[in-house]
């Protein structure tokens, strides 16, 4: 778990965005990105069973999506302040391991 966890599940429960600084393998690099906070959770698709921070990309190079992020891998979490709307990315019937009040997008 991140020392900034608490960051990023205020994010969930405050619909906000985050700034993430991380390293990222295809660029081989420290990245930063803005992103909106979806779940921490291990991965149904990555079955290796470590919890990841999963964010949708809203500053992705190609088309935004959602981004696994492993603790380790992160360097930073801040909230930046500005307000999402998961019902512009959320097209998935969701099963969230952190409970929110997301609507019908619980």
């Amino acid at each position: 778990m991140h020392d900034q966890h608490d960051v990023f599940i205020d994010g969930i429960h405050t619909q906000k965005k985050l700034k993430i600084r991380f390293y990222s393998e295809d660029d081989r690099s420290y990245i930063e990105r803005v992103c909106a906070p979806m779940d921490y959770a291990a991965g149904k698709k990555i079955r290796d069973g470590i919890p990841r921070y999963w964010v949708w990309d809203l500053e992705s190079d190609e088309i935004n999506h959602p981004l696994p992020l492993r603790a380790e891998r992160i360097d930073y979490i801040v909230n930046i302040g500005e307000s999402f709307d998961p019902g512009t990315f959320v097209t998935w019937p969701p099963r969230w391991t952190i409970e929110r009040d997301w609507g019908h997008l619980s």
